[in-house]
C-alpha cells in the first residue's frame, strides 16, 4: 500500500519493504518474509500515524509540539517536527537510557527527561501543553495515529506470492494491540491468526487480553522498554477482540538472544521489543504452538513484522547482555 497524501502534502512514511529471510525460514521450517518497519525515516512504524497527526495540527495552526515517548514515537514526532519547521519539546522517562535523548537531540528536539517510567512522561507532557499554541502528540492515543497504522496483513497482501499464514507482531500495547487502522481485511485474510509477543515485565497486553479487561502492571521491568506501559489503550483490547489473536510471552533473555541472532542472520540490529517476536521464530515457540494445536500443520508461511530499531546499538547490545547475565 503506497503512502497517499495529506492534505496536499507527502506522507513521511515510505514503503516498508517485503523480503523474504532464509536463515529465518530454516529455523521454523517454512518459509518467513520479514516486513521491514525498521528501515522508516525514523527507525520504526511509528512514523506513519505521528507524521499524519503531526501534518494535521500544523495545517491547523500548531507553533509547537509536545509529545511523551519512551522513545520511538517521540523520534517520529521529532522527525515530523524537523520536516514541518516546527519546534517540539519530548518527554522522555529515566528509563529510556541515553540512547533516545541523544537521537532526539540531533533531530532538534528539546528534551525533558521526567519520571520512571512512560506513565509519569506522560503526566508531565501534559501539564506542558497547557501553553498557548502547543499541541499534544499523544504517541498511540488518537484516532488519526489509528487510522494511519495499517493492519500487517493488508500491507503484504498486494500481489504477494503466498498464501494466508500467521503474521508475528510485538503488540506495541500503548498503540491498538496486534492490528491497527481498522481496516476490513480482504478475503481470505480475516482469519489469519495474529501471533503477538511481548516480554515479561511489559506484557500489559497479555494481562489484559488473558482477564478480557484493562489490567495495570504495577511496574515496568523489561528491558524492552518500548513496549513499557503499564496498562494497554483500551482500543488496543477492542481490536483484539476483531481478530484470531494468540499472545506469547518471552522472557527478556529469549528477546536478546534473538536480537543478536537476528543481526547475524540478516545484518539489522533491532530493539528487544522486536526481539519478542523473533524470540517465537528463533526459541521453538511457534512449532509448540503448531503441537498444540493452536497453529495449523504445515504452515505455508510465516510473516514477522520488523517493527523498529532506533533505540538500540551495539554497545547497548553488549550492556543488555551483561545486564541479564548473559556474558
Amino acid at each position: 500500500m503506497a503512502p497517499q497524501p495529506v492534505g496536499g502534502q507527502k506522507p513521511f512514511h515510505v514503503v516498508s519493504p517485503v523480503l523474504e529471510s532464509l536463515p529465518l525460514s530454516k529455523a521454523v521450517g517454512t518459509k518467513v518474509f520479514m516486513k521491514l518497519e525498521n528501515v522508516q525515516p525514523s527507525g520504526s512504524f511509528k512514523i506513519r500515524g505521528i507524521g499524519h497527526l503531526c501534518q494535521e495540527a500544523a495545517r491547523k495552526g500548531c507553533r509547537h509540539f509536545v509529545c511523551s515517548s519512551g522513545g520511538n514515537a517521540g523520534l517520529a514526532a521529532a522527525y515530523a517536527a524537523k520536516k514541518l519547521g516546527l519546534p517540539i519539546t519530548v518527554v522522555v522517562p529515566g528509563n529510556s537510557g541515553p540512547t533516545p535523548v541523544r537521537k532526539l537531540e540531533e533531530l532538534g528536539a528539546t528534551v525533558e527527561v521526567y519520571g520512571k517510567v512512560w506513565d509519569d512522561a506522560n503526566r508531565r507532557a501534559q501539564e506542558l501543553v497547557k501553553t498557548e499554541g502547543w499541541f499534544s502528540i499523544h504517541p498511540f492515543d488518537h484516532p488519526l495515529v489509528w487510522t494511519q497504522l495499517p493492519p500487517p496483513v493488508p500491507g503484504i497482501t498486494a500481489g504477494s506470492p503466498w498464501e494466508p499464514s500467521p503474521v508475528l507482531v510485538s503488540p506495541s500495547p500503548r498503540d491498538k494491540g496486534p492490528t491497527a487502522g481498522g481496516t476490513q481485511l480482504p478475503p481470505p485474510w480475516q482469519d489469519v491468526p495474529i501471533v503477538a509477543a511481548e516480554t515479561g515485565g511489559a506484557h500489559s497486553f497479555h494481562e489484559a487480553l488473558g482477564a478480557g479487561r484493562l489490567v495495570t502492571l504495577p511496574d515496568i521491568t523489561s528491558v524492552a522498554k518500548c513496549l513499557g506501559a503499564k496498562t494497554v489503550a483500551a482500543r488496543a483490547l477492542e481490536c483484539a477482540r476483531e481478530c484470531q489473536v494468540i499472545s506469547q510471552v518471552v522472557e527478556d533473555t529469549e528477546a536478546v538472544r534473538a536480537l543478536e541472532q537476528f543481526l547475524d542472520d540478516e545484518r539489522m540490529l533491532v530493539e528487544p521489543a522486536c526481539g519478542a517476536p523473533l524470540a517465537v521464530l528463533y526459541s521453538g515457540r511457534l512449532r509448540r504452538l503448531q503441537s498444540e494445536g493452536r497453529l495449523r500443520t504445515p504452515l505455508a508461511s510465516v510473516v514477522v513484522v520488523v517493527c523498529g530499531g532506533s533505540n538500540i546499538h551495539a554497545a547497548q547490545l553488549r550492556d543488555l547482555k551483561s545486564q541479564l547475565g548473559m556474558e
